[in-house]
């Protein structure tokens, strides 16, 4: 008995401690978890935009990252962004059974499906049932995926059926190419790859088949094995396609049968007891002496909370010695995490320190005066200029596009639904018919982001930035050589006048155009084929430059060399609304203003567009109020419009309806509107102060209710878009309520913003502002060098984003992810004005 008893202990040492532990079990959030791993059912579905996001279907947390996604019925080895995607009708939960199912469709098909996902120990059994056999059509291309992400991958073992291989840091594997009558209809019919006149699509082979996939042996945290007996698994890299694609585990559902179809054994392992690391948040720029300095630690809730906290400080002969102590003091639960809290406010010497909390020691950080001095400048001097549109650009050695979109832009038809999500109405309000070229509008506007398009209301608030920094601390610094006449930018070279109105001068000439053009604002300026949309590198390469000829054949050039047979010209969507009208209104009425001296006839141009756009966009809205599809930005452009008119022209009128809008506007919603009533504080008479200081009141409640919220007390986005933005404005909000009213409003609330982008946020502790941080700005960011899986200077995240119902994240190894990673002009320029704020309050 007793050599029995000691060869069970043996062989029970022997078994590898992760492979022990909790079974998988449904928890309240209706979701499988166990310590170190969640399996989300359907939690997150497919939306109606870009449908396939990655961040939808069946989905796997391990070890506190999101490395699986898309689980779901597919009709693609390797699908792109606008392939099809199906409905989720229904989501179903059974604790009974700890199963969790949903019922997809797709319309286009008339092809259900069920998906049932039961536990099963440490595994999960996923099972695919038809009451119908796959139709016809779909044979051989509807299957079940699940999708891996290569960052988390690449470099690692995977064995299929014992066979050895490794995954790729490069796309790798073979394609085949069939003909374009055999590929399904894609979403909204458009073809995402262009077969430059071969009449074929491209199609990845798999990279291994068989019934027993094990990927990364070798990391226990990203072990996963996969089996099934009755179909067989293929692993294909859906990088053959686009850069965005993920390593992609699919079965084809086999046709002709019904009920249970397919069955997969899906074991991601979860380390024993393991305790996710951390997250000691700090400001990467680090803190003035006399500013608050809070550190919010991220804990995994299993983990004990440590009672003390301490700071080092970095000698200057290499030496280190610890200069306080303090207490961590346990916030609560904010969704998946704990938070606990540690002040070093009362720490003023300058120096260069580190956190030690536990074993964790964290990256260098400074205290000193000048920590916000340049936090702008990487923005201002790279990641705007590199976004003038119709320019070269040029930095060094280096160019970053040459002159884009030399052709100009036509008229899209009528009725037209974009891939973008634009859409032209059933006219195009204009004097041009669908096809047209629009003469004039190739000139000024910024990129909207990692793309190439002028999304004019971006480019409205990006101008309205512009003139808000130059109207508040009139910055004279001079980085950019611009010059309009040849089309020319050049970074790093002065030319003798301030960025910051050529910034203004370039985005007002696009706006200007479209309002003079067209005779109202446009919806936005974008390609007419997707192949061209999500083109990556230089711009200029996007479209031959080139005027499209129809009496040309395909991709024929003229003998004169004036015109082609590429269908590639962009186009401009022009269906109006009056509340975009009035929100350009406002920002041309300040336009006129900032430029006067400068750029006189702009100035006048600006202005009297102004006046006309107020003029006729509040009679469309007094015979239409439901036009307003631009609605909560028009709400407060109401506002300011008549405001910045007042400003411009001294006009009573002007005055009056600002003063009548606004009290409205501020019962309804303080936080929105709050910036454009402390703006007109300096225009208006002392009774209007007083007025003012209910509101400030109320603000105040709603900034002390944010302290209540969330550990880090600043608004936190919750959508498909990351909330850094929201963050910016409220930074932005609190200095300027300060200004006014500093016996009501502390200064203090605005680092809690500053801390938060440069740090001290969930995820991860890196900086959202690409090389602004010294220590540990973020590296990857999703911009139109992406694929290159780099940044662009200056480029501000969206920042952390919400998946539901209580996972955070921000890939710093992956971009492709816009919600998280996409910089936006508008978003930029927020950030700029919020960055220039920031420093005149230190000042």
């Amino acid at each position: 008995m007793r050599l029995l008893f000691v060869s069970f202990v043996i062989v029970f040492l022997s078994v590898p401690k992760d492979a022990i532990g909790q079974e998988l079990k449904i928890n309240d959030l209706e979701y499988f978890e166990k310590q170190g791993l969640n399996v989300l059912v359907y939690s997150n579905i497919f939306n109606g935009g870009f449908n396939d996001e990655k961040n939808a279907g069946i989905e796997m947390i391990m070890h506190g990252v999101r490395t699986a996604q898309g689980g779901a019925v597919r009709l693609s080895s390797a699908p792109e962004q606008w392939d099809l995607v199906p409905e989720v009708l229904n989501r179903k939960v059974d604790r009974s059974s700890q199963s969790i199912e949903a019922v997809l469709r797709f319309e286009d098909y008339n092809f259900e499906s069920r998906v049932v996902v039961t536990a099963k120990g440490n595994a999960v059994e996923l099972s695919v049932y038809l009451q119908e056999p796959v139709p016809e059509e779909l044979e051989g291309k509807a299957g079940f995926n699940l999708e891996f992400l290569p960052s988390k991958y690449w470099s690692k073992t995977y064995l299929m059926d014992g066979r050895l291989n490794r995954f790729s840091r490069y796309v790798a594997g073979s394609n085949t190419t069939k003909p374009n009558s055999e590929k399904l209809k894609q979403f909204k019919g458009y073809s995402t790859t262009d077969d430059r006149g071969t009449g074929r699509f491209i199609e990845p082979l798999p990279l291994e088949t068989g019934h027993s996939l094990l990927m990364a042996p070798e990391d226990p945290e990203r072990r996963v094995k996969i089996t099934s007996e009755d179909v067989e698994l293929m692993v294909f890299d859906g990088r053959a396609l686009a850069q965005n694609g993920w390593y992609v585990v699919r079965s084809i559902l086999p046709k002709g049968k019904t009920g249970k179809v397919l069955t997969w054994t899906i074991e991601p392992n979860a380390i024993e007891g393991w305790i996710r690391e951390p997250n000691v948040g700090l400001s990467q720029v680090g803190y003035i002496p006399t500013q608050p300095k809070v550190s919010v630690i991220e804990l995994d809730k299993n983990d004990q909370v440590e009672s003390k906290a301490s700071i080092v400080k970095i000698n200057t002969d290499g030496s280190s010695s610890t200069v306080f102590t303090g207490d961590v003091e346990l916030w609560g639960d904010y969704y998946k995490y704990q938070y606990a809290k540690f002040d070093f406010s009362s720490l003023t010497t300058p120096g260069i320190y580190y956190i030690q909390y536990g074993d964790v020691k964290t990256n260098n950080f400074i205290i000193d005066n000048s920590v916000y001095d340049e936090i702008t400048n990487a923005t201002s001097d790279n990641w705007i200029p590199i976004h003038m549109n119709h320019m070269f650009v040029r930095e060094g050695y280096r160019v970053w596009h040459g002159e884009p979109f030399k052709e100009g832009y036509r008229q899209a038809p009528p009725n037209t639904d974009h891939f973008d999500m634009h859409w032209q109405g059933p006219t195009t309000d204009t004097k041009y018919k669908g096809g047209e070229l629009v003469p004039g509008l190739n000139i000024g506007g910024f990129f909207d982001a990692g793309d190439f398009d002028i999304e004019t209301g971006a480019n409205i608030s990006v101008v309205q930035n512009f003139v808000r920094i130059w109207e508040s601390f009139k910055p004279q610094r001079d980085q950019t050589f611009v010059d309009q006449d040849q089309r020319y930018v050049e970074l790093h070279r002065q030319d003798g006048t301030p960025d910051m109105l050529q910034f203004i001068e370039h985005g007002a000439q696009q706006l200007v155009a479209q309002a003079e053009i067209l005779g109202h604002m446009a919806l936005t300026l974008s390609n007419s084929v997707l192949y061209n949309y999500h083109h990556l590198g230089d711009a200029a390469s996007i479209t031959d430059g080139l005027p499209y000829n129809p009496e040309l054949g395909p991709y024929e050039v003229a003998s004169d060399g004036l015109s082609s047979g590429v269908k590639d010209d962009m186009w401009v969507f022009t269906t109006r609304d009056p509340s975009r009208d009035m929100w350009a209104a406002t920002m041309f009425a300040s336009v006129s203003r900032a430029l006067k001296g400068y750029n006189d006839d702009l100035a006048d141009r600006a202005l009297e567009q102004s006046k006309r756009l107020l003029k006729e966009a509040t009679k469309l809205l007094e015979e239409k109020p439901d036009s307003r599809r631009f609605g909560w930005r028009g709400g407060a452009a109401d506002v300011s419009t008549n405001l910045q008119l007042y400003i411009s022209t001294g006009e009573q009128q002007y005055a009056d309806k600002y003063l009548e809008l606004l009290w409205p506007a501020l019962d309804k919603n303080v936080s929105f509107v709050i910036f454009s009533a402390l703006q007109g504080i300096p225009h208006m008479d002392d009774a209007f102060k007083e007025k003012l200081r209910p509101y400030m009141l109320k603000y105040k409640d709603y900034i002390l209710e944010l302290e209540k919220d969330n550990p880090y007390g600043v608004p936190i986005g919750l959508g498909n878009w990351a909330g850094n933005g929201m963050i910016q404005n409220f930074g932005t909000n609190v200095i300027w309520a300060n200004k006014y009213f500093p016996d009501i409003i502390e200064s203090d609330h605005a680092f809690k913003a500053a801390s938060w982008l440069f740090g001290c946020h969930p995820y991860h502790n890196y900086s959202f502002v690409a090389t602004v941080g010294a220590t540990r700005p973020k590296a990857v960011f999703y911009g139109n060098n992406r694929a290159d899986f780099s940044f662009i200077p200056g480029n501000v995240a969206p920042g952390v984003l919400f998946r539901k119902p209580d996972h955070f994240e921000n890939y710093d190894d992956w971009p492709f992810l816009w919600g998280e990673n996409e910089g936006t002009i508008a978003g930029n320029t927020s950030y700029f004005f919020f960055g220039s704020a920031l420093k005149s309050l230190v000042d």
